[in-house]
Order: structure tokens, then sequence, then C-alpha cells
């Protein structure tokens, strides 16, 4: 079977299959129709976008389609062309690999489609605008907080999927913030490690691995997001050290407010996903007719057009806050 014939084969099967709402044939600006394309929804975090996101569209009188690659870069390609073939408005992309995607934005723009890139930068001209929070700042409140709870001492740093622009800007925040301790010499970098696909199971190794190798004398962890944050914590737990190496991390995920409620995480960062699907829902609108949208004044990389949104610490101390937003319950959290 030819490679031309297997793919045109897995196109159709999405068509047939997809998770997704009946597109019409044509749009209108009075109805715009969205494809949301996401890297995977298996993850926490990704499924609670896409509920805000829907909700918000809907109330804006716009249609969604949504579609999960589920963490594969190839079926994100094809699931972006079925949503291209059904004529939507605007595509909104949470990029597995952005590399993988050039020449199917090719053919969105072609097609005069509008592209935003969600929360992941990705790098094409082809790309309207990007969306996301401050991720640089994002970095430097992980950095921030590891040297306030280990203003000395011996730390092993974690980063992101190396496919995923953000990975970098987390880094590169965090380590403004790290670097004068180690200027000072009061901060050792023992090693860095990159935590393909955020899989909490290759933190897990890489975190298991590392104690091995300095003898369990490692007294801080940067974790890239919560849930690398949860496999270095159970690499921790084996060796009866959780709760006393802090451990950073970001998304405000149950299981990781949970552990800083435990005090087994130091902190984690929380991302209004209500307020980035709202804004990215009525980016994705406003695009389609034509209405102004004010960006930032620096583009992104790329010279994109962005909007980039304010993150918030968690710690025991405001963990309220994510009640207040009406992010979980305070049975969800095991609060009083």
């Amino acid at each position: 079977m030819s490679r031309f014939t297997v793919r045109r084969t897995l196109l159709a099967v999405l068509a047939a299959s997809a998770a997704c709402v009946s597109l019409p044939a044509f749009a209108s600006k009075e109805k715009p129709v969205i494809g949301f394309s996401i890297d995977d929804l298996r993850v926490e975090r990704w499924a609670r976008d896409r509920d805000y996101f829907i909700a918000a569209a809907k109330g804006l009188g716009a249609e969604v389609s949504v579609q999960s690659a589920d963490g594969d870069s190839a079926k994100q390609v094809a699931q972006i062309e079925n949503l291209i073939s059904k004529k939507v408005d605007v595509l909104v992309i949470v990029p597995k690999d952005q590399s993988t995607l050039t020449n199917v934005l090719k053919e969105a723009k072609k097609a005069g489609i509008k592209v935003v890139s969600y929360d992941r930068l990705i790098k094409s001209p082809d790309v309207d605008v990007y969306i996301s929070f401050d991720n640089f700042r994002v970095g430097q409140m992980q950095g921030a907080a590891l040297m306030k709870a280990l203003p000395k001492g011996s730390i092993y740093v974690l980063s992101g999927d190396p496919g995923d622009n953000n990975a970098k800007l987390f880094k590169a925040g965090a380590m403004s913030e790290i670097e004068p301790f180690v200027k000072k010499g009061d901060i050792k970098i023992l090693g860095e490690q990159a935590v393909k696909d955020w899989l909490p199971a290759n933190a897990l190794s890489i975190a298991e691995n590392v104690l091995t190798q300095f003898n369990n004398k490692i007294d801080g962890f940067l974790g890239p997001n919560d849930g690398t944050a949860g496999g270095i914590i159970q690499a921790l737990a084996g060796q009866k050290l959780a709760g006393k190496v802090p451990v950073t991390g970001q998304d405000a995920e149950l299981a990781a407010v949970k552990r800083i409620i435990a005090g087994t995480q130091t902190m984690t960062v929380y991302k209004s996903l209500n307020l980035i699907a709202t804004e990215a829902a009525k980016l994705s609108v406003a695009l389609v007719k034509g209405d102004a949208i004010t960006y930032k004044s620096e583009k992104a990389e790329g010279g994109i057009e962005q909007i980039l949104l304010d993150p918030i610490v968690i710690t025991k101390e405001n963990m309220d806050l994510l009640v207040k937003d009406n992010f979980y319950t305070k049975a969800q959290l095991g609060l009083k």
C-alpha cells in the first residue's frame, strides 16, 4: 500500500469517527466554525481547556469541532487536514510538535483559514496569532520559589519536552532566577535533562537514576510541570525523601494541589484555563468577523502577533484562590 493510500485511508477514518460536532458545509461570520486541534486530551489540563473553550465559543454563537491527536504528531497533521477539508473558519491548535505542521499550515493559509496557536507557540508565518500565558514569567515563578525554599544546596534541573517551545521559555525563566545564586556559589546545578513528551513516567525514571547517581544528595528539583513533579516526588518517596526535597510544578492539577497541601510539592502555577480558553474563543470569533484585536506590543518569536495572560503562584498560603475562581471545590481539595 502506498504512503498516499495510507494517508487517504487515515483521513477517511478520521472523518468518520472523529469525536466532534457535525459541521455545516459553509460557515458565516455570524456563526463561525472553529476547529480545535489538541495535542492530547488524556491530559487533565487540556480536557479542561476544551470544556471552557466550547462553552465560551457557543456563548458567542460559534460551533466547535474538537479533535485529539493523543500525543501523535502524524495523527494531528491528518486531523488538521480533515478540519481544513470541512471548511472551518479558524483553526485553534495546541501542537504536539510544531515542526511537523509547516505544510498543513500552508494549506490552511491557502484556504483562507485563520490560525491561532494556543498556549504553545507554532513558529510559522502562517499563524495569525499566538495566545498563551507569559511562559517566561511562569518559569521565573518556579525558579524564584525553588530558591526561596532552598537558598543554598545542590539542585537537579528537569525541563519539558524538547519539541515544545514553552519548555524552553519555562526553563529560561527559571534559570534567570537560579543563575544569580549559582554565580554566588550558593547553588550547584548537578545536571539537566529534558522530559520527553512531558510524561510523569519519564520524569520518574530520570529522578530515580539521578538519586542513585548522587547517593540521594540532591537538595531540590526544578520540576517543569505538575505531571513531571508527580514523577519526581514518586522517586523521592521511594527513598523516603518526599516532603524533604523542594519540587516545583505548574498547571494547578488536582493531584499536585493535594501534594502541596500534603507538603510534598512546593508550589504550582495557576494559569486560569477559563481565562485563556474564553479569550481564545473571543479571539477566534473576532478574527472571523474582522473585529479590532489588541495585541502585545512585542511580537512572539517569528514575528507572530501575540496575546499574553498573567499566571499566579499557588502555595499552601493562597490555596483558597482556586476555590474562589471555581477551579476546584473545597471538597475536592479536602478543605473545610
